[in-house]
């Protein structure tokens, strides 16, 4: 689909940004994150407590290593 107001705005500080500081600023699609992580921990036979405790944290670790792998 086409790119909603959030990224159009996180687009926009990223360009301000980039103006005053001389570090490369990449972007990542997280939206499916959140669902690979719910997946695993739903085979993991997690019960729906402990999958909501965990699923922030793990998504963002799936995100970064997401990231890390693609920039090697």
């Amino acid at each position: 689909g086409s790119e909603g107001p959030r990224v159009q705005s996180t687009r926009a500080f990223a360009r301000n940004l980039s103006a005053v500081i001389d570090i490369p600023i990449g972007f990542w699609d997280e939206r499916l994150s959140t669902a690979a992580v719910t997946r695993t921990l739903l085979e993991a036979d997690r019960s729906r407590k402990r999958r909501a405790e965990l699923v922030d944290k793990m998504a963002a670790a799936y995100i970064l290593q997401g990231a890390l792998d693609a920039a090697r």
